[in-house]
Formats: structure tokens, C-alpha cells, sequence
């Protein structure tokens, strides 16, 4: 593996989530058009959001008490250029993610685009639903690492009604060529998450002809995720977060008292075989395990990633950052040292099980390593054991991207004819 950063931007992006940057005065991120630093239930982030080199897309985190120690700065050169450096010395030239002409609308009732939904990465995340329950209980059961409960009326609205997320969800598809939206929610008593969706996921699918992904907890009949496949979701993922037992109920007690880890390891297999059955398909389905590592030690995050491949599904693994007014805001993030074997376990198990990791166009997230990232955190031994897998998944993105283009074109021109609010209405 290269080790030094100048070279390896799968390396940076690693060591820039374990340290954080600062932003230096010279850098004016909105007027450089650049993205706000936003706090939204839909995602964990808070921090600036850059595209490094190989197109690698990072959320850096710039506004947590640790950054304080930290010796990179994001800042302005006079041509315009904007770098990482390390002090004074050059790391690496980066681009500030774009901040679209949506972000600064409103729908048609009104409310601000950013407030029904945001861009991380280059998809689009919404969460639709009111704050998850663990944090409006009278005695708090919130995962311990979360912000989702402190984000709520800062930049996110709980009120988002179906018509509004068709209307941000048309603006993000014909301004910022996404092909993939994400919902999410937290847990609600009676386990109406799923319920709840249906009808967001319904309206985007028709209007859009993007890619639909659910985050939600685990739903106890599964059949409703054959349904959820039937309706044109094509990615269901499921936040376990910790692999380790007595980890798990320390840091996450709501999810241990409601579901327990088991459950949430049966949906993702479950899920994961819903997949296989369907056989060769422009169609997909991918069954997602979500773990963050630096909470519990990297030798238990490495089990979790071989126990996900194992049933067929693919690990999307975060790095801990302790956000602000969390109950682990004072918990340090982990050493970039600790995370390279976590995150290099995560390309081979997934490589070695055949998984398509790299297939889906336009889909660069911000806020995790991807599974095809971490392949900038392997020796080029293994690189060479896995050439010919590499060249059977570009071929893969290469057929699914037509496939898929042709059919958001097709949802397009429906769209435009019926109208956005009509097709959400339908």
C-alpha cells in the first residue's frame, strides 16, 4: 500500500475522518460555491464536504472539539485553487463539492428545498418521518454516537409531504444528475417506518426512475421487504452499528431493548438472499450490514464485515466521529492506523465473495469508505489477485449505466409531460 497521502487518496480520505481539518480564513466555502455545513437527520455528517483525488468524495469534519489537534487546513491558493495541506506544506489539490441552484429554493408550499432533503455526496438523502422515538422517550434510549435528535428545526423539517419530495427529488435529478435516493428513518412503536415510505418511495420511483434506497430498523415480517422489491427499492440497509454483544447494548440500548442484534443480522441475511433469487437482473437489490468502527476494537469490526459477505451482502462501514452534543462528543475518534486493516478487510471480503460493489453510476458517498474506495488500502499483491474481478465489475458498470440512464430518461419525459405533483399524486 502507498503510505504517503500526497499518493493515496484513499489513505487521505481515511486520515482526514480520523483528524479533521480546519478551514482556513482564505476559503469562503459559500461564495466558492461550495456546500453549507448542514446537520440532518439523514445523515451523521457535519462537515465540509470536498471531491479528493480519483473522484473520491469525503464529508471532512471541521466543527468537533478533536479537529482542534489537527495539522491539516483546507484553504485558497490566489489562482483559486483550493488544497489540503498539511501546516504549509501541499497535501493534495481537492474541488468543494457544488452547491446546486436547488439548494437555495423553495418548493411549492413554501419550505426550503435543503429542508425536505440534501445532497451527500451525489445522492439524495431525505428522511421523511418525524425524529426517531428513541430520542422522545422519557427516559432517552438514543444510540450513544447519534445527532439525529439535536438536528431537528436546525436544517431539517420533520414535516415533509409527499409532493415536496417528488419536487426536491425532480430538482436533484435534473440539476445534479443523481441517480440514487436514500430514506430514512429512526424507530416508531408499532413499526410503521415501512409504512410510512411506501408512499415516498411510490411517488420518486414514478417521477424519477432513480434508484431507491430504505434505511429503516429491522421489520419483524419480513415479507414486507419482497413487497418493498416489488415496489422499485433497490437497496434496503440495516444500522447494527456495533458486532460485539456487550458493545452493542452499551452503545446502542434502544435497539438492543426493542430489536436486539439478532434481529437486525436476520433481516440483512434475509435480504441478502431475496437478492440471489432474483438471479441476473438491471434490476438490483442489495442487501446492506452498517457498522461503525472505532467504537468497538478493529478485530470485531473485521468479524462483522466477514460475517456480512459471508451471507451475501455488502458492508458499508463508518468512521466514528464524536459530533457535538452526543453522549460520545468527548469520545476521541480512532487512529488512522487502527481503521487501514478494517477498511482493507472490507475490499477483499467483498471481493473475494463476488459482490457488486462498484457497479451503480454516479453513487459517490461522502460520509463512508466504499468498499471499492478501500482498494487504495491494499498491497498490490492483492490488488493483482483480484485484476480480473476488477475488469468483470467495470464491464458491469458499463452495461448497468446504459440500462440505467435509458430508464431515468424514460421517467424524465413521463415527468415533464404529467408534471411532478400530479406523478406524486397519482
Amino acid at each position: 500500500m502507498e503510505r504517503d497521502i500526497r499518493n493515496n487518496p484513499g489513505l487521505l480520505k481515511l486520515e482526514l475522518y480520523c483528524r479533521g481539518a480546519h478551514i482556513d480564513d482564505s476559503l469562503r466555502v459559500k461564495d466558492e460555491g461550495g456546500r453549507p455545513i448542514l446537520r440532518t437527520r439523514a445523515g451523521l455528517g457535519s462537515g465540509l464536504e470536498v471531491i479528493l483525488p480519483d473522484n473520491m468524495w469525503t464529508n471532512i469534519p471541521v466543527v468537533e472539539p478533536f479537529v482542534r489537534h489537527s495539522p491539516y487546513v483546507v484553504r485558497r491558493r490566489e489562482d483559486g485553487s483550493v488544497w489540503v495541506d498539511e501546516g504549509r506544506e501541499p497535501i493534495a489539490e481537492v474541488k468543494l463539492a457544488p452547491r446546486p441552484g436547488w439548494y437555495d429554493r423553495k418548493t411549492s408550499t413554501g419550505k426550503l428545498m435543503t429542508a425536505v432533503g440534501t445532497l451527500q455526496g451525489t445522492y439524495l438523502g431525505v428522511y421523511p418521518a418525524k425524529v426517531c422515538e428513541y430520542w422522545t422517550e422519557r427516559d432517552r434510549t438514543n444510540c450513544k454516537f447519534c445527532s439525529v435528535g439535536l438536528n431537528l428545526g436546525a436544517d431539517d423539517a420533520d414535516d415533509k409531504k409527499v409532493a415536496e419530495v417528488v419536487e426536491v427529488a425532480a430538482a436533484a435529478r435534473d440539476e445534479s444528475d443523481i441517480t440514487y435516493v436514500d430514506f430514512n428513518t429512526g424507530h416508531y412503536e408499532g413499526e410503521t417506518y415501512l409504512d410510512i415510505l411506501e408512499p415516498y418511495i411510490r411517488a420518486v420511483k414514478q417521477a424519477t426512475g432513480v434508484m431507491i434506497g430504505v434505511q429503516t430498523p429491522p421489520h419483524s415480517d419480513l415479507s414486507r421487504y419482497d413487497r418493498l422489491k416489488k415496489l422499485g427499492v433497490n437497496r434496503v440497509s440495516f444500522c447494527f452499528e456495533i458486532y460485539d454483544p456487550e458493545i452493542f447494548v452499551e452503545t446502542c440500548p434502544g435497539k438492543a431493548e426493542r430489536y436486539g442484534l439478532k434481529r437486525y443480522l436476520d433481516a440483512v441475511e434475509y435480504n441478502a438472499r431475496l437478492g440471489k433469487s432474483a438471479g441476473l437482473s438491471f434490476d438490483p437489490w442489495v442487501s446492506n450490514g452498517e457498522i461503525i468502527a472505532g467504537i468497538e476494537p478493529p478485530d470485531s469490526s473485521i468479524r462483522a464485515i466477514q460475517w456480512i459477505t459471508g451471507v451475501g451482502a455488502i458492508p458499508t462501514v463508518c468512521v466514528f466521529r464524536p459530533l457535538c452534543g452526543t453522549d460520545y462528543e468527548k469520545v476521541p475518534p480512532p487512529r488512522t492506523e487502527e481503521m487501514v486493516p478494517v477498511f482493507a478487510a472490507q475490499y477483499e471480503a467483498c471481493m473475494r465473495a463476488g459482490l457488486p460493489i462498484a457497479v451503480a453510476p454516479n453513487v459517490n458517498v461522502s460520509l463512508v469508505m466504499l468498499p471499492w474506495e478501500s482498494r487504495w488500502l491494499v498491497s498490490k499483491g492483492v490488488r493483482r489477485r483480484f485484476a480480473l474481478g476488477e475488469a468483470k465489475m467495470a464491464a458491469m458498470r458499463r452495461l448497468f449505466r446504459r440500462h440505467l440512464y435509458g430508464q431515468l430518461h424514460r421517467a424524465d419525459a413521463a415527468r415533464r409531460t404529467a408534471g411532478p405533483i400530479q406523478a406524486a399524486t397519482a
